[in-house]
């Protein structure tokens, strides 16, 4: 059967996709944060997943207030680089799994989740950044990609408990999946930061180590955070970190924790990074 052996939280700061995109990785300003992506970037190379489920949220490339959904996924063979205003990542295409895919959906909606299923996305720097996170600047992506997006973009956004109980019912889809796949899941967004208003550039590194620490640590004490707790301590885009609870819900209670790393600043932004392993 296929099998969930990891999950990585990080921040998908589109300002690293520019940085990569540019050659500027090795400027004053950004080296030691691609400095600290390298352990992390070795560890994916070694344990190669053959499909990376990556928890995101579109940033009206794909959805618009036209049509909000709180969870979608996306089941197409493979889904294009989004022009975010400035033209394409120049990024390889992104290979979907549409078997799994479709296998997923199926088992979510059966256990009660509301998906929404996208035949067709563009995907933009909350999917793709991620994936130069870990697999730097790669001919083709080295695995195959299921994106399932989250609204956390116009109110009411999902609570994190119930994004960690979709994280479960990931877990459980994945695993009755009769196919052997090493399965990887990427919970992205975050950390503190707030783009605009009086508190634009707000940055909380208490708040963010302390959430990262129970992230991994003891989760069931942080997912009933209310949306207001992370507007306030986190600014107004920190509501993004519900996300990492997917990524953490799927996973093992008691986690190894293979890697850690956090950056102020990342553009504007606290940047932060976890690689898990079930036990």
């Amino acid at each position: 059967m296929a099998k969930i052996i990891a999950g990585i939280g990080t921040s998908h700061v589109p300002s690293l996709g520019a940085a990569l995109d540019h050659g500027k990785t090795q400027t004053d300003y950004w080296k030691p944060l691609f400095d600290g992506l390298e352990p992390a970037r070795r560890w994916i190379a070694e344990t190669n997943p053959d499909v990376c489920i990556i928890i995101f949220n579109d940033h009206a490339s794909a959805f618009s207030q036209a049509l909000i959904s709180t969870f979608a996924i996306g089941v197409a063979p493979e889904f294009q680089p989004a022009d975010e205003g400035y033209g394409p990542r120049q990024v390889p295409v992104v290979k979907g799994d549409g078997e799994l895919a479709w296998h997923i959906a199926e088992s979510l909606i059966l256990d009660e989740f509301d998906m929404t299923i996208v035949n067709e996305m563009p995907v933009d720097h909350g999917l793709t950044v991620p994936l130069s996170v870990m697999y730097d600047q790669p001919a083709e992506w080295p695995c195959r990609v299921i994106p399932v997006c989250v609204n956390v973009i116009q109110y009411p956004q999902p609570t994190a408990n119930r994004c960690y109980n979709l994280g479960k019912a990931i877990r459980r889809a994945v695993e009755s999946y009769p196919e052997d796949l090493r399965v990887a899941i990427v919970g992205t967004g975050g950390l503190s930061h707030q783009l605009q208003g009086e508190r634009a550039g707000l940055i909380n590194s208490e708040f963010d180590t302390t959430f990262l620490e129970k992230l991994v640590t003891e989760p069931e004490t942080i997912k009933s955070m209310s949306h207001t707790e992370y507007l306030r301590e986190a600014g107004s885009e920190g509501i993004e970190m519900i996300m990492w609870f997917t990524m953490r819900g799927a996973l093992d209670d008691q986690v190894n924790e293979i890697y850690r790393f956090y950056h102020v600043p990342a553009s504007n932004t606290a940047y932060g990074l976890l690689v898990l392993e079930n036990e």
